[in-house]
């Protein structure tokens, strides 16, 4: 049998018609304008690769690009499957920021004379940490790249071998399929599943991507024993049947150990082996004692090896390497690239044959890859590499230099995740490496300082705080200049994760004390303006003002124009805080100017921040709106849409959007970049996005968002104080009133305990507590249970109690709650007027006036309860008139639970609520079989009774039911009559 019959398209596909059709309807629908991705999981050797072959090679009009990721152990480039599949492309030039993938669109770095080697002031944390842009400009660029290709054709990306995929191109793949919508481009990622043991890093991303709507999951099972058998007869059809038999079964349906079983049975005298490895490696065994070891030198390379390092480390002449190399291609064992890249076919042969080495050998070709990278690290991705080879070779002094210098390499790439890790290692052995022999141009302080600012920007912010801890700890024997950077990176770390004011404040103090008696700089300039900073969170004003103009006189002098211009919002912030709103203005706009002048974009991003709040805590929503959008465009451009202000103006922006009624904006701007959920930033956007499920009804989804969210209650106090009221909420539409009750009670406690109350929180999540305790007194004086009833007043009373005192004693400014702390304190005294009846309608008038400044869904809210009032003092025409309000916005907002319940309440009272339409019907919530199942159930039928009157089988009645129960949010038929009842959906 031709051995080159079996690779490439030569092999073939057999049993495999299902998971190809599937595949090429996803390529279909991507070149219709919907974009998708599949991840197409399988065992090591199964045919993942073959079937993505054939889904390229029919691929018409289709741009098929294709990356691989490498083996972790070989410590390769960042993103490298990106920048194998984009590196062919000619029409990247326009998009600067993919510089950091593919190296020819990079300008020459200008370095002034004499610091070769030494770290870059700009990567010094404390330096410039402004100048950060994070990978996000990156990301961007990539899939705007992406989208600009698919307008022209469409785009099937293949990105293989996921489970070695570092962490930077987990993170960009994440981002592009969770932005995946029109563009005519099909994802395609293949992994082992074998391999993903419980803390493989894959596995928590894919349990995120799969709940994504473009995503699809393909598992690419192992032959059957029929088609184990039909693969090996078509691969080759000169076996005895014997043999055939025999391959099938020991292949246990894998095709690439069925291949290599083939390839075995084929030669004389050879028995099947009893284990794989013992099969890859006879087929090694039986070639030249040359090409053995040019074989056994790439494997200690990785999967991949140039030729020039092949020659290099093998020591062989250029025939003698061209004749070996000749013989793996021919024996199918390495194939090359057109890069003149020499590459094992397969990843379990490298492994085996590395495996196989002895410990000496191992480490001498170590020690020669390490010699030869040393000579060669102006090359891109060399540090890391001689980083790997020097530490497995036991040159733990070179393994050092090169992972600091591959730290910086990975930074300016844009992959902070793979710097941290360099810097790690680079720390792990920096005890271990004699002081003669460590780099001179850096010592531990300057690496945990990098360590702590990389991790920060890294999405990692308790590990921030960690290493900014460690570099403290170390400060013995450096300048006060250089402590009080120390200090001042960690004082940057602890203001990002909630639950360190007070380290922080001693942290800050302690830069100071060192920076007081210093003449003026830059250090101290932004000594000052943290300070500033601090002290105006502790609502020390005037000291803070001192210490603001302290910073901006110092800046001025020194140059220090980005502490210029933190002074300068914070001053923004003094003046707002005592209503000299004009001065605010004019400082918020300098800091702006000039913090956009040198490029100081965090501390642009935090006047922007701030000027919205003003904005917004004032009322003035349309102008809070315009702030934020051009903030988010700028945090956007930049790259810093998740850096801890940029996140800061995406929730503001989704909560803005979400009170003027601008849901699809809010819905936009609530979507994540991606990542895990499970981290800070992630879960605070979560929580803010919970308000626009809730309202909209997506339920379900809000269920699991809320339940997941309250494990991270302890992470951010904002994550509680939204979730605490959105939970009570949604407990409130699925008609569980005693749910929500308990949520509000859960996360009253909760801020109490941190030092609560939270003013306007406070208020808000007392006001749906007491809605919780009038719908539970209403459910009593329904059942004619006066001792549930008088409980449930007795709740709300003692909850309303709370919410004025929390408004009279614990205002941030004096007499001042401001208008949304006004409007719901208006709707907390209006429900309360529910416990006991339909409620006052002058407190329900006074709540509808109180949200009109903007908030337009909670406005209509209070118009459903208004009308309720007023038909309850027998008031009709103005409740009609306020349904039909209240109709109208939540017909526009598409907020379908008060679209129910403002249509229950004028089907009960006979209020037409459209002059078009004739008395109007309860919205479509069930079918009409489904409204037959549902009251027949509410009359006490069995599901066989049911059906035997509808005249359908038992089961059928049972599906209708659990349809019913899922509309409901019920888990029993009980519940979903009672909720039903409750909601006016049964007479």
């Amino acid at each position: 049998m031709p051995l080159v019959a079996r690779l490439g398209s030569g092999i073939p596909l057999v049993a495999r018609d299902r998971e190809l059709d599937r595949l090429r309807a996803a390529l279909a629908l991507a070149g219709e304008g919907t974009a998708g991705a599949v991840l197409l999981a399988g065992d090591a050797g199964v045919g993942k690769t073959r079937l993505v072959d054939e889904l390229a090679a029919g691929a018409e009009d289709t741009l098929v690009l294709m990356g691989r990721c490498l083996d972790a152990g070989e410590t390769g480039l960042p993103y490298l499957p990106f920048a194998e599949a984009l590196s062919s492309l000619k029409d990247t030039a326009n998009r600067p920021a993919l510089a950091m993938l593919l190296p020819q669109l990079a300008l020459p770095a200008e370095r002034e004379p004499g610091t070769e080697g030494m770290i870059a002031p700009s990567l010094i944390p404390g330096r410039r940490p402004e100048q950060d842009v994070g990978q996000l400009q990156l990301f961007d660029a990539v899939l705007g790249l992406l989208g600009d290709l698919s307008e022209r054709r469409r785009v099937l990306l293949v990105v293989e071998d996921l489970h070695w995929a570092d962490a930077s191109t987990r993170y960009l793949l994440s981002f592009l399929l969770s932005r995946l919508r029109s563009q005519r481009l099909l994802v395609v990622g293949t992994y082992r599943a074998d391999d993903l043991h419980r803390s493989h890093p894959l596995r928590p991303l894919l349990s995120e991507l799969v709940r994504l709507p473009a995503v699809d999951r393909l598992d690419l099972s192992p032959f059957n024993a029929a088609d184990a058998r039909r693969f090996v007869e078509a691969l080759s059809d000169d076996l005895p049947e014997d043999v055939v038999q025999q391959v099938a079964e020991r292949s246990e349906g894998n095709a690439f150990f069925a291949e290599e079983l083939i390839a075995v049975a084929t030669c004389d005298d050879r028995s099947l082996p009893s284990a794989l490895a013992d099969v890859l490696l006879s087929r090694v065994e039986r070639l030249s004692p040359e090409a053995q070891h040019v074989i056994r030198v790439a494997s200690v390379r990785g999967r991949r090896v140039r030729h020039d390092r092949l020659r290099e480390v093998a020591g062989m002449t250029d025939i003698a390497l061209d004749t070996a190399l000749r013989e793996l291609v021919q024996n199918h064992l390495l194939v090359v690239n057109d890069d003149e890249v020499y590459i094992f076919r397969h990843a379990l042969v490298r492994e085996a044959v590395y495996g196989d080495l002895l410990p000496g050998e191992r480490v001498r070709l170590h020690t020669a890859y390490a010699h030869h990278l040393a000579q060669h690290l102006d090359e891109r991705g060399a540090a890391a590499a001689l980083a790997h080879h020097a530490f497995q070779s036991h040159d733990l002094a070179q393994a050092l230099t090169a992972s600091i210098k591959a730290s910086r390499e990975s930074e300016r790439a844009g992959a902070p995740a793979e710097s941290l890790q360099h810097l790690e290692k680079a720390l792990n052995l920096w005890n271990a490496v004699p002081a003669e022999d460590r780099p001179s141009d850096v010592d531990e302080s300057v690496l945990l300082r990098r360590a702590s600012w990389v991790a920060g920007t890294a999405g990692q912010p308790e590990r921030a705080v960690a290493f900014g801890r460690s570099a403290v700890k170390a400060l013995d024997g450096q300048s006060p200049e250089d402590q009080a950077e120390v200090l001042l990176r960690l004082a940057q770390a602890l203001s990002a994760v909630d639950g360190n004011d007070e380290e922080y404040h001693e942290v800050m103090t302690r830069a100071w004390e060192l920076m007081r008696d210093r003449d003026p700089s830059p250090t101290r300039a932004r000594t000052l303006a943290g300070m500033a900073a601090l002290l105006r969170q502790q609502r020390n004003g005037t000291e803070a003002r001192e210490f603001a103009e302290k910073a901006i006189a110092d800046g001025e002098k020194v140059g220090a124009v980005g502490a210029v211009a933190d002074a300068l919002g914070t001053l923004g912030l003094l003046d707002d805080y005592v209503d000299r709103h004009e001065e605010a203005r004019i400082n918020f706009e300098r800091a702006i100017e000039i913090a956009r002048g040198v490029g100081a974009v965090n501390t642009e991003l935090r006047a922007r921040y701030y000027f919205g709040l003003m904005y917004y805590d004032s009322g003035q929503l349309a102008e809070a709106a315009r702030v934020y959008n051009e903030a988010g465009e700028r945090a956007q451009e930049t790259g810093l849409t998740w850096s801890m202000f940029g996140l800061e103006i995406r929730i503001l922006q989704v909560l803005v959007h979400y009170y003027v009624g601008d849901w699809d904006y809010a819905a936009w701007a609530s979507e994540p970049p991606g990542m895990s959920v499970s981290s800070t930033v992630l879960a605070r956007l979560a929580a803010a996005a919970t308000h626009l499920r809730v309202s909209r009804g997506d339920l379900a989804e809000s269920e699991r968002m809320i339940t997941e969210l309250r494990q991270d209650w302890h992470r951010d106090i904002q994550i509680a104080l939204i979730t605490g009221g959105t939970g009570g909420e949604l407990a409130l539409w699925r008609g569980r009133p005693e749910l929500a009750v308990e949520r509000v009670a859960d996360a009253l406690e909760w801020t109490r305990k941190l030092g609560g109350p939270w003013v306007l929180a406070d208020i808000r999540i007392g006001a749906i507590g007491i809605t919780g305790y009038a719908d539970i007194a209403a459910k009593a004086r329904r059942k004619r249970d006066a001792e549930a009833e008088a409980q449930a007043v007795e709740g709300g009373r003692k909850l309303a109690e709370h919410v004025r005192l929390t408004a009279k004693h614990g205002v941030p400014r004096t007499g001042s709650l401001g208008p949304e702390g006004r409007a719901w304190l208006a709707r907390a005294m209006a429900e309360e007027s529910r416990l006991t009846g339909a409620g006052d309608p002058e407190l329900w008038q006074a709540a509808v006036d109180g949200f009109a400044y903007g908030l337009v869904f909670e406005q209509a809210v209070c118009r459903w309860r208004l009308a309720e009032a007023l038909l309850g003092a027998d008031r009709r025409e103005e409740a009609a008139e306020q349904l039909r309000l209240a109709d109208e916005v939540a017909t526009r907002l598409k907020a379908a639970p008060l679209q129910e319940v403002v249509a229950s309440c004028a089907k009960r009272a006979r209020i037409t609520l459209r002059a078009e339409e004739p008395v109007r019907e309860q919205i479509d919530l069930f079918t009409p079989r489904e409204r037959d199942v549902l009251a027949l159930v509410a009359s006490g039928r069995t599901n066989r009774e049911v059906g035997e009157e509808l005249y359908i089988s038992e089961k059928t009645v049972s599906v209708h039911l659990s349809r019913i129960m899922a509309k409901l949010g019920a888990s029993r038929r009980a519940e979903a009559v009672a909720i039903a009842y409750d909601r006016g959906l049964l007479e």
